[in-house]
């Protein structure tokens, strides 16, 4: 199941749950706006090479419309669409005044040079600058993009309204961004971690973790601060291959490795195996940490998963079928729309930081995080108990109802 269906899915079984009017329904599921524009550049050799850009623009019942853009060759209008209704849900999960948007473009970013890059992401601002702003549409980083991507957009956006640092979050923080932004995804997943296993009396302590597809930002800083909290990360894998050790892989050399070599996990020389990156989700752990890619638990594997618990660093890593085998046999999913919003709800503080003119500190940024963070964790319980269902759907209720009474209160009409 492709990601638009699987997130539609979800949504509509929210939305029985919560017993919405169907042309309520209706309404929250189609998007605000959608953009797809054709972005042409000279390359360096002086050829000319033609991009497809997007930009789903949701839902902003509750907020300026925020989300990432992505660089990638699979970047098509079903997953765009798919990752900006996911959105919507959760900034309302997080609680923070956005609704939902996605972007992207289809290109491979290692195929293009630095300058190409710039110029790219600088024609792409041209066509949709319009169309985004402060108080409208907050673009940010995601696969492929980074603070340099938000920079340009920043500089291009502004020749064209005057300087306006809010208008994307994830920037360098020598042009508005916020301390504490780079880790905040990997933050949340260790605080949403630490929530759930409080909640089952539980601690980080000794918990084996693996984490799949590991070392670009989101795994590596979830690593880290686990390993930092007495986690032991066992295993580990990103597009260069997979280490295992069953007594705790050394995350710091690992780090060190990977920044000194610039060329991912290959090559470790600590105390490690190599092994199959394939075989990755079915190793024996109590954590599973999927921290990329989505549909990679599916209903092949699934059955073969030994996690006790899952948690969704990625947008979308779990199919619909492989929730159902998994809820079967007792794995407890926490929820992408929950476990990944330090990201977005950081992204807030930036925001709030930048119009307002005043940088917080590190410490204010992670322990208004942690607060966020465990707050949706009780709110999604709670949501939980009142509809006598799991943490995925308490997430999407919790999430689609508040939009839902947004849009209701703002004067909807059926």
């Amino acid at each position: 199941m492709n990601a638009l269906a699987a997130t539609n899915r979800n949504f509509k079984l929210a939305t029985r749950l919560l017993g919405l009017d169907s042309k309520l329904e209706r309404s929250l599921l189609i998007p605000f706006r959608e953009i797809k524009v054709e972005c042409t550049i000279p390359r360096d050799d002086g050829s000319l090479a033609s991009f497809v850009g997007f930009r789903v623009q949701h839902d902003n019942a509750r907020g300026p419309m925020k989300g990432g853009i992505r660089y990638h060759p699979e970047v098509d209008p079903d997953e765009v669409n798919a990752l900006a209704q996911l959105m919507t849900w959760k900034t309302a999960v997080a609680n923070v005044p956005y609704g939902g948007a996605k972007g992207g473009i289809g290109c491979n970013p290692s195929d293009l040079s630095n300058s190409e890059l710039e110029r790219l992401t600088r024609v792409f601002t041209q066509k949709i600058h319009d169309l985004i702003g402060v108080h409208t549409d907050v673009p940010a980083p995601d696969m492929g993009t980074g603070p340099q991507t938000m920079a340009w957009i920043l500089d291009e956006y502004s020749k064209f309204h005057g300087y306006s640092p809010a208008v994307v979050t994830g920037k360098p923080i020598d042009l508005g961004g916020s301390l504490g932004r780079d880790a905040a995804t990997g933050r949340g997943v260790l605080y949403a971690t630490q929530a759930l296993l409080r909640d089952l009396g539980k601690g980080i302590e000794g918990q084996r973790v693996v984490i799949q597809q590991g070392f670009g930002n989101v795994g590596s800083w979830a690593a880290q601060l686990i390993h930092e909290n007495g986690g032991k990360i066992i295993a580990v894998s990103d597009i260069t291959g997979a280490l295992k050790n069953p007594n705790g892989i050394d995350i710091p050399s690992l780090l060190k490795h990977t920044k000194e070599k610039g060329g991912g996990l290959k090559g470790f020389s600590g105390e490690a195996d190599s092994f199959d990156p394939s075989s990755i989700l079915v190793e024996d752990c109590d954590i599973l940490i999927p921290a990329a890619l989505g549909g990679v638990i599916n209903k092949q594997n699934a059955k073969e998963i030994k996690a006790k618990f899952i948690v969704e660093a990625a947008n979308h890593p779990t199919d619909p079928e492989a929730d159902e085998i998994l809820s079967e046999k007792g794995v407890v999913v926490l929820p992408d729309i929950y476990t990944n919003s330090g990201g977005v709800t950081v992204s807030y503080f930036e925001w709030v930081q930048n119009i307002q003119g005043f940088m917080w500190e590190e410490e204010k940024v992670n322990a208004e995080l942690k607060t966020y963070m465990t707050k949706s964790y009780d709110d999604v319980k709670s949501m939980c108990r009142s509809l006598n269902c799991d943490l995925r759907m308490g997430a999407f209720s919790l999430g689609v109802n508040r939009v839902a009474r947004a849009t209701l209160l703002r004067g909807w009409e059926a």
